[in-house]
């Protein structure tokens, strides 16, 4: 009898120590199992849940924008007084909704070359008024004409047609005209041939960005999504040294088992550069555990704040010998126009950018720019990118519209907001996959570990009293 229970009590102690050891043995058994799940599914190639959702996100992807409307147009042409802006809008669009084309894998290299056509909807519920909504805003055409044109006779040229045209300093557009394009009538007059649309996106519609050649993440997962080359290029052509390079992914995700401490590099055709974001905070994403990675302040300081940044200083004349800074000087790859891209309302900008500017609340939860990753897989399942133009305009002597200036300006004429969250059922599809089935391996491994261990602790004490009692 004694027997017997002291022979059940050391095969529950041993039961219990078998169940410990299997979940002890199933923790990295079980992780290994989910790595390789993931290495399999994150790579860019047909059948993989990643390849999927990047040939066309499941996301809906809106472009929402804000123009400055100037209040005192004849004041600042006449006088050079402070601009005053009043911020319209949001007028929202439908971007991103259109497939990748022309996807080719390429074996040779472990990588897939792809275009992204571009396309923009009216959406008339989410926003405050219609593509018809007129604005007084910054003449585009004439306020890069002496930055294309430096010679004083050609300029004497363009200032007779400005006059001829009855074009000044500021105009009144349509919000399509301003983002889209417009016949300008001063480069209707130019009698050599000149594109003589103007438009802040212009052209958009029905153009496509890249070639872009991404790794596919076949041979090293670590690289999936990472830009190989930009329209046949490794390099930009726009920057000196490193700034030139091209780097990261496109920021729709980035390869798997994200840190905390990792910094996401990204590339952006909007803002002709690559940046980078780091860890801001922990959300919780729809019941999906994400990380916000955020663009620190840090990368649009001066170089003697930041000496990463020397390279992207280019204009003596706006940047005050690269002391000023929040604003990017992206004319190179504009054609030679004065564009610059800043954060709305010069969120982080140096106060001397600002000051001509009256209107302005720049504000760091409504103006940064962030990404949700998820990291696991690495995937962005949630976004917000937010950036202004500006246009710099400067005294010009021989053009009548802009002589009484006795200052530049950098202009700002709209900011935008493109934002993407993933959908409720993708949510749910996305919990149910991957996290819910990391969660219950998860709780299987605890339990497996917390009852062996309790049934081994209790079986043993049990036999230990057991045998003391039998030995009295």
């Amino acid at each position: 009898m004694g027997c017997n229970r002291n022979c059940g009590l050391i095969a529950g102690a041993v039961i219990g120590a078998v169940l410990a050891v299997f979940g002890g043995v199933l923790m990295p058994v079980g992780d290994m199992l989910i790595q390789k799940t993931i290495k399999k599914e994150v790579v860019l190639e047909e059948g993989t849940t990643a390849y999927q959702n990047w040939v066309k996100t499941g996301t809906t992807v809106y472009r929402q924008f804000w123009i400055f409307d100037v209040q005192n147009p004849d004041d600042v042409a006449k006088n050079s007084d402070k601009i005053k802006v009043k911020q319209r809008g949001p007028y929202t669009y439908r971007v991103r909704y259109l497939a990748k084309e022309n996807i080719t894998q390429n074996p040779e290299d472990n990588t897939v070359s792809f275009v992204q056509p571009n396309g923009a909807i009216f959406e008339p519920s989410l926003s405050v008024g219609t593509e018809n909504d007129t604005f007084t805003v910054l003449n585009l055409a004439v306020a890069a004409a002496p930055h294309i044109y430096t010679n004083s006779f050609v300029q004497s040229v363009l200032n007779s047609l400005i006059k001829k045209s009855k074009s000044s300093m500021f105009q009144n557009r349509t919000l399509k005209e301003l983002l889209w394009g417009y016949q300008d009538p001063f480069l209707s007059l130019v009698p050599y041939p000149i594109s003589t649309t103007v438009g802040v996106f212009y052209p958009y519609n029905n153009t496509v960005d890249g070639v872009y050649k991404v790794f596919n993440g076949k041979d090293n997962v670590s690289k999936v999504a990472i830009i190989e080359s930009y329209k046949g290029k490794r390099n930009l052509s726009y920057w000196p040294s490193y700034c030139d390079m091209i780097n990261g992914t496109d920021a729709a995700s980035f390869p798997p088992f994200v840190e905390r401490s990792r910094v996401l590099q990204f590339f952006s055709s909007d803002i002709c550069r690559s940046i980078y974001a780091v860890f801001g905070s922990d959300i919780d994403l729809k019941g999906i555990p994400v990380y916000r990675f955020v663009l620190p302040a840090k990368a649009f300081a001066s170089p003697l704040q930041n000496p990463d940044n020397h390279c992207f200083c280019t204009e003596t004349v706006v940047s005050n010998n690269c002391t000023s800074y929040g604003v990017l000087d992206i004319g190179k790859c504009k054609e030679g126009k004065p564009v610059y891209i800043s954060l709305p309302h010069f969120l982080h900008a140096s106060p001397d950018i600002s000051e001509p500017i009256e209107g302005l609340n720049p504000n760091e939860e409504e103006h940064r720019t962030y990404l949700d990753v998820e990291p696991i897989t690495g995937f962005t399942l949630q976004f917000a990118k937010r950036l202004q133009v500006n246009i710099l305009v400067k005294p010009a002597r021989k053009i009548e519209a802009l002589k009484n200036l006795k200052r530049n300006y950098i202009v700002p004429i709209l900011w935008l907001n493109e934002t993407g969250t993933i959908g409720d059922e993708k949510a749910a599809m996305f919990r149910r996959q991957v996290i819910g089935k990391i969660n219950l391996l998860d709780l299987v491994e605890k339990a497996l570990l917390g009852v062996g261990a309790v049934m081994f602790v209790v079986f043993m004490i049990s036999y230990c009293a057991c045998r003391s009692k039998n030995g009295k």
